[in-house]
């Protein structure tokens, strides 16, 4: 063969491989878009996405950008990406194209953005390959991708992942949070600890919220669930300070000035709120995050210091604030049963509450006593009366100023309030509020002169001698009854009057309609007549307000037939009057007196805790008024040093004495060796054991002197710093 002829030779191959060449590229244009991706990734076969590497070299193109290829394709309005499509079809944890897909984008050099590529669809903005991934529970595919690069605190913020209407699942946006409230531990773990990306604990999502609020947020109160959520809580606590000491993540706030606790309070979650306020951790690296120390153990009586941090209504916008004016939680009468809340309330109440409590009930005496007084002896004559320059009409118009003022006082503090009819707390200040408009509105008449003052007045004084049930929230007893009587009065009567009103105005109007009034007594009033002969006639049914107060009678028993005597169509009228009669006085009061006797046994369980809601209502109330060196004085608990890692941790503690029949004293943590409230100074220095939280009930009367005096005395010694060092 010639020179020419193997150069023809060279030149037909060279034309053969740029022919086939741009044969496969059109080829493979044709075939490699993002319907064929999603098809051979969700199939998890390999060998379809042969060639794709050679496909994306030669069009010089990227997986991060494959999806530009259609606009209007449905894929580009999510912005999934064939990363997420082969995550989404695992099948027992796997899915070969993910390793391919990895590695492609790896050599094409963009596997950063591959794997950061988020939805841009309203409903999954943000999500990433790492969230489902997350999701699907494959640790393996989250290593893989954190290790190319995938950023760990992406946040998924679409309207699937806040909280709404319809099907959605909050989690707090960042994979942390996801692990978290997945209940996946391990996976926790590694994106707390792994080489190539931490996860940090501190970063929030768009609510503010860490994971430990988005741990709150999941809880259901479940025993299932419940248990999961404090073991997960306790994780991350104890990752947080392993990795760094002096961190306090509890303490971080989100948007609404809620930290995990108080946010477990506020949204009524009661399992986690518990765990929080009797959490007690043995090691001493992770010691400082407990918030409940036992202080001595006696057989099965343990006294437990509690951290009153955040709890105290002391601190502004605490926990006890928010369960005592948290109208909104359901639960909020068994939450505030909890330790140290319960005895932390027993103790204001003693202390400061209680008597400040009776001298207003003395006040409300008087001044019910000066207004009664007034109003029996009010003066005649024109209006406003003169003022008689004389010690008695002195005294009247001191009388008239201090009931004045009483009830302006009354009025200010309903407006304050706003107090809602649904809640047991409100139905008080809505009568306050009342009375003292009631007693304004009469004022108002009485200086322009209308005599019709009088008719608010006397309403304004009944309602305020009904208003002293206010005070009976002092009694344990008297409270409940009081209680049972509200109750009764917003559902069983309320609803009784709207369906006895419509009976009531309807049968009237019928009546009046049918009766029409006698010829023979044609031309009299239809109210009152008086005869020739002086002698009184009764009036008619022909009034709309006589056939009320007449049909009302018949509801109670004591309505009069003589009345129809000499009208017309009397056999129509008995027919409306029996029918009246057995929808309301056969029906209607006996179905009321039923639903009472309902109400009364359903709420004798819960009404003692109503009354301790409302005791503690008034408790805050009576605080807030006291000024800041007051508050200061009656504080609850004591000041502590905690030995910890941290070294002096000092807080403030409350006392409560508790006792559990099921564990003993054995392998307990104690600050104390001695129990009772002996001199500290005598007493040699304590000692800690390993120790397992014990869940107990409160202890009263443990004693022959009681254990509340007991540690009434023992708070108000100083004691020596505690001593963690082991035995």
């Amino acid at each position: 063969m010639t020179v020419d002829d193997k150069s023809g030779t060279h030149f037909l191959l060279l034309f053969k491989h740029i022919v086939g060449g741009l044969f496969f590229i059109q080829n493979n244009s044709k075939t490699f878009n993002i319907d064929r991706l999603f098809e051979a990734v969700a199939s998890r076969d390999v060998r379809k996405l042969d060639g794709l590497h050679q496909y994306l070299h030669q069009n010089m193109k990227k997986l991060s950008d494959s999806l530009c290829e259609c606009e209007t394709h449905d894929a580009t309005s999510y912005g999934k990406t064939a990363l997420m499509k082969a995550l989404l079809h695992l099948r027992d944890g796997e899915n070969k194209t993910v390793e391919l897909l990895i590695d492609i984008s790896e050599k094409m050099g963009d596997i950063k953005e591959f794997v950061n590529a988020a939805y841009t669809n309203s409903y999954y903005k943000g999500q990433t390959a790492l969230h489902i991934a997350i999701e699907r529970r494959s640790c393996s595919y989250v290593k893989l991708l954190i290790s190319k690069g995938a950023d760990v605190h992406a946040k998924a913020c679409g309207t699937f992942f806040q909280p709404h209407d319809g099907p959605n699942f909050y989690f707090g946006e960042l994979p942390l949070s996801l692990a978290a409230c997945t209940n996946q531990p391990d996976m926790v773990d590694f994106l707390m600890e792994n080489s190539y990306q931490r996860a940090n604990a501190t970063m929030v999502d768009s609510s503010g919220n860490t994971v430990l609020h988005a741990l709150v947020v999941v809880a259901d109160n479940t025993e299932d669930n419940t248990q999961f959520i404090t073991k997960m809580y306790d994780r991350i606590l104890k990752t947080t300070a392993k990795l760094d000491l002096m961190l306090k993540l509890e303490d971080i706030e989100n948007h609404k000035g809620l930290t995990p606790l108080k946010m477990a309070a506020k949204t009524g979650k009661i399992g986690l709120f518990s765990h929080i306020l009797k959490r007690e951790f043995q090691e001493s690296h992770t010691k400082h995050l407990s918030r409940k120390f036992t202080e001595w153990v006696y057989g099965p009586v343990h006294s437990s210091l509690y951290d009153l941090a955040s709890v105290d209504s002391f601190e502004e916008n605490s926990v006890m604030e928010i369960l005592v004016y948290g109208s909104d939680i359901p639960n909020r009468h068994e939450m505030l049963q909890l330790e140290p809340l319960s005895q932390m309330l027993e103790e204001k109440w003693k202390t400061f509450a209680g008597p400040m409590f009776f001298f207003n009930y003395v006040v409300y005496i008087l001044y019910l006593i000066i207004f009664t007084v007034v109003a029996y002896y009010r003066k005649g004559g024109k209006l406003p009366f003169p003022l008689e320059h004389t010690p008695l009409g002195y005294l009247y118009v001191s009388g008239q100023l201090v009931t004045a003022l009483a009830n302006c006082y009354f009025f200010v503090i309903g407006v304050c309030k706003c107090p809602s009819m649904q809640d047991h707390s409100g139905f008080s200040a809505f009568g306050s509020f009342v009375q003292g408009a009631l007693f304004l509105a009469s004022a108002g008449l009485y200086l322009f002169g209308r005599r019709e003052y009088l008719g608010l007045l006397v309403l304004c004084l009944a309602l305020s001698w009904v208003n002293m049930l206010y005070f009976s929230r002092g009694d344990k007893h008297m409270g409940i009854y009081s209680i049972m009587i509200q109750k009764m009065i917003l559902c069983d009567i309320l609803r009784f009057l709207f369906v006895y009103i419509v009976f009531l105005l309807g049968f009237s109007a019928a009546v009046v309609t049918l009766l029409m009034e006698p010829p023979e007594k044609t031309g009299r009033s239809f109210l009152t007549t008086i005869a020739p002969g002086s002698e009184c006639v009764k009036p008619y049914f022909r009034s709309i307000s006589f056939t009320i107060l007449e049909l009302f009678k018949f509801t109670i028993g004591m309505g009069d037939m003589e009345f129809t005597e000499g009208y017309e169509y009397k056999e129509v009228f008995y027919v409306l009057l029996i029918g009246y009669i057995i929808l309301t006085y056969i029906l209607l009061l006996n179905m009321l007196i039923a639903l009472m006797n309902r109400t009364v046994e359903r709420i004798t369980m819960e009404s003692t805790s109503i009354w301790k809601l409302q005791r503690a209502i008034t408790i805050l109330e009576i605080e807030k008024r006291l000024s800041r060196c007051l508050r200061k004085r009656f504080r609850c608990g004591v000041e502590k040093n905690i030995h910890t890692a941290l070294g002096d941790d000092r807080r403030r503690c409350f006392r409560v004495e508790e006792v559990n029949w099921n564990k003993w004293n054995i392998n307990l943590g104690k600050i104390n060796e001695d129990p009772g409230c002996c001199d500290r100074a005598q007493q040699p220095a304590s000692n800690t054991l390993p120790y397992r939280p014990t869940r107990g009930r409160s202890w009263r009367g443990l004693f022959m002197d009681g254990s509340r005096r007991s540690r009434q005395t023992y708070e108000s010694t100083e004691m020596s710093p505690l001593d963690t060092s082991p035995v």
